[in-house]
C-alpha cells in the first residue's frame, strides 16, 4: 500500500509526502522527544465509506528537552500494523500535514493533527484497500532536519472500519392479526477497492419489533445473512408496530440498525 510519511526532502527541510518511502531513505536517529496521551478520533472507531475521504482529528502531548527549539521539529500521529513502528514498517498511515503544537511549558507541547483516509479507488491518492479494515496500532513520530526521525509505538489501538448499511421491509401491509409477516433486507458494507457497497455474508442479524407507542425494540429472533448479504424471515402479526433488522458489528464493520418499517395489524 502507499504510505503517507514524513520524510526529509532533498533540500534538508522537513516535508510531508504521499509516497512509498524506501527504508534506505529513512533516518535512523531523531530528536529526543517522547509522546503521550494520544487520542485519535476522540477514541472512537474510524468509519470510512466507499468513496469519500474521511478526516479525523488527533490530540497528543510531546515532551522534549528544554533546549530543543519546538519550531525545529515536526510531529504527527501514526496508525501502523506489525510488531513495531519504525523505518522498516510496511503498513503506516499518517496525515497529509504535520501536527500543530503549542508550548505549555519549556518541555511540554500540546498538539493537534488531522489524519486523512481515502478508499483506494476514489482517486489517485487513495491508499485504503478493504483487507486493511480492522485493528490498527497507534504511534507517533517526530522529524528534525538535522537529527532525523524519532518513532514511538505502543500508544494504543483503534479500529478502521468499512461503513455499513442495513435495510428492512415488512410485508404485507396491512395484515390481519395472526397472519404471517415476511421481513426482507440486506446488510452491506463499503468496498474500498471498487468504491461500491457489497453484501456482508454469513453475519448474525437480529430481527426486532417495536410496538406502536413504545420507544423500545425487542429482539424476536437472530438469523444470518446469505452469501450476498440478503435477509429473509417470517414472524406472526400481533399488534401494530415497527420491524427492523439490527447488526451488532464486527472489528472491521460498525454496528448498524435499519429504519423501522411500520405494519398496520387489523
Amino acid at each position: 500500500m502507499r504510505i503517507r510519511a514524513l520524510v526529509l526532502a532533498a533540500s534538508g527541510a522537513v516535508a510531508l509526502s504521499t509516497l512509498a518511502v524506501p527504508a534506505a531513505q529513512a533516518a535512523t536517529a531523531g530528536p529526543a522527544v517522547t509522546f503521550s496521551s494520544l487520542k485519535v478520533n476522540s477514541g472512537k472507531n474510524i468509519v470510512v465509506g466507499s468513496t469519500a475521504m474521511v478526516t479525523v482529528s488527533a490530540t497528543y502531548t510531546v515532551t522534549k528537552p528544554a533546549d530543543l527549539d519546538a519550531s525545529s521539529i515536526q510531529t504527527g500521529p501514526v496508525l501502523y500494523r506489525g510488531a513495531t513502528l519504525g523505518e522498516t514498517s510496511d503498513d503506516m498511515l499518517l496525515g497529509d500535514d504535520p501536527g500543530t503544537c503549542t508550548a505549555s511549558s519549556s518541555t511540554v507541547l500540546k498538539c493537534t493533527a488531522k489524519i486523512q483516509f481515502r478508499p483506494k479507488g476514489s482517486d489517485e491518492d487513495g491508499d485504503l484497500v478493504s483487507s486493511e479494515a480492522g485493528t490498527w496500532k497507534l504511534g507517533a513520530l517526530a522529524v528534525n532536519a538535522d537529527q532525523g526521525v524519532t518513532w514511538q509505538g505502543g500508544l494504543g489501538t483503534t479500529h478502521l472500519q468499512r461503513r455499513s448499511t442495513l435495510t428492512a421491509n415488512a410485508s404485507p401491509e396491512p395484515v390481519k392479526k395472526g397472519k404471517t409477516i415476511t421481513v426482507t433486507g440486506k446488510l452491506a458494507r463499503a468496498n474500498w477497492d471498487t468504491n461500491t457497497y457489497a453484501g456482508y455474508s454469513t453475519q448474525p442479524v437480529k430481527l426486532q419489533f417495536r410496538k406502536k407507542g413504545s420507544s423500545t425494540y425487542t429482539t424476536l429472533k437472530t438469523i444470518k445473512t446469505t452469501s450476498t448479504g440478503t435477509l429473509k424471515t417470517t414472524t406472526t402479526a400481533t399488534v401494530d408496530g415497527y420491524y427492523r433488522y439490527s447488526f451488532a458489528g464486527t472489528t472491521t464493520t460498525p454496528a448498524v440498525s435499519a429504519a423501522g418499517d411500520y405494519v398496520d395489524v387489523q
